[in-house]
């Protein structure tokens, strides 16, 4: 078995969304040794925008704090092989009038340069929407980050502003473009 797929013995489809290529599917324990492998791998491609899980009990913690309440997450697999290109969440749900959440997301290095993530997002902000009921969905991008900024405007979010020192990342204080896009605008 290839790294980042599922055995055949395990449920035909665990995708919450399909698109054209890839599958969002939500983050599980069984994704572990994979995950782990793949952030390893990807590491100098994250640095220094995103610390991802390179451990066993990193990934354990990750995995723990999405309770589909105020977190959830989810990888973007190929749907061919199953094998995961990325990984995006949806954290800081907020309801009541607000009805908010902020992502979080990294492409493995393995699966970058193919447009996976746009697709991937494009799923992730249909279930927002949609099963989640969000009417408003945010990313925090450092501003340097092109590739993050690139993708996000692919999908049409916009720059509301810019948040000096805003997100503490690998010991250091990191200043964040806000960006944004609310339900009807995809």
């Amino acid at each position: 078995m290839s790294i980042g797929t599922h055995s055949a013995t395990e449920k035909a489809d665990l995708f919450l969304r399909r698109g054209e290529r890839v599958g969002l599917r939500r983050v599980a324990a069984i994704d572990q040794n994979a995950f782990v492998k793949l952030a390893r791998r990807s590491e100098s491609y994250f640095r220094p925008w995103i610390l991802a899980p390179k451990t066993a009990d990193e990934f354990d913690r990750y995995v723990k704090r999405f309770d589909r309440v105020a977190a959830d997450g989810f990888v973007v697999c190929l749907l061919d092989t199953k094998a995961m290109a990325g990984f995006v969440n949806i954290n800081e749900i907020v309801r009541g009038p607000y009805q908010r959440g902020v992502i979080g997301y990294g492409a493995f290095v393995s699966g970058t340069g193919h447009g996976y993530m746009t697709e991937g997002l494009r799923l992730l902000l249909d279930y927002a929407f949609t099963d989640l009921g969000l009417h408003r969905v945010e990313a925090d991008i450092q501003p340097a980050n092109l590739r993050s900024r690139n993708l996000v405007e692919r999908l049409q979010f916009r720059q509301e502003g810019y948040s000096p020192n805003f997100i503490k990342i690998n010991g250091r204080w990191m200043d964040h473009e806000r960006w944004a896009i609310v339900k009807g605008q995809i």
